[in-house]
C-alpha cells in the first residue's frame, strides 16, 4: 500500500528558505497527481501546491504563489517543496498527498484519502 513520507521541515527565520521532500513507502509517486497540504491546529487545513504526473503542470494557494515552488524527480520518485522568503504564517504541519486531476491541472481543494504520513513540522518565527 503506498504511503507518502515527508521530511525537511524544521525551525527558521522570517526571510529563510526550506525545502521539504515527499517520498514514497510500499509503492511509487511516479504515477501520482501529488500535492503538499499544511494544518495549523485551530485552522482549515490549506492545499500549498500540486504537481501533475509529467510535472509540466503545477498549482499554487495564492498565499505562497511567487514563493514556494513544486518540482519532482522521478528517478529518485520524490516530489520537493521549496520554500522561499518563508513567513511567519507559513508555520504548519505539511503532509503530502495524491490529489484530483480536474479542469486540465492538478486540485489543491483537497488530497485523496487521508493523509498517510507523519508529516513534517515548519515553524517560522524570529
Amino acid at each position: 500500500q503506498l504511503r507518502f513520507v515527508e521530511s525537511g521541515g524544521g525551525l527558521v527565520q522570517p526571510g529563510e528558505s526550506l525545502t521539504l521532500s515527499c517520498a514514497a513507502s510500499g509503492g511509487t509517486l511516479n504515477y501520482e497527481h501529488v500535492g503538499w497540504f499544511r494544518q495549523v491546529p485551530g485552522k482549515e487545513r490549506e492545499g500549498v501546491s500540486c504537481i501533475t504526473i509529467t510535472g509540466r503542470t503545477t498549482n499554487y494557494a495564492d498565499s505562497v504563489r511567487g514563493r514556494f515552488s513544486i518540482s519532482r524527480d522521478k528517478a529518485k520518485d520524490t516530489i520537493y517543496l521549496h520554500m522561499n522568503n518563508l513567513k511567519p504564517d507559513d508555520t504548519g504541519a505539511y503532509f503530502c498527498a495524491a490529489v484530483r486531476y480536474t479542469h486540465a491541472m492538478c486540485d489543491i481543494s483537497e488530497p485523496l484519502g487521508d493523509f498517510s504520513g507523519a508529516g513534517t513540522q515548519v515553524t517560522v518565527s524570529s
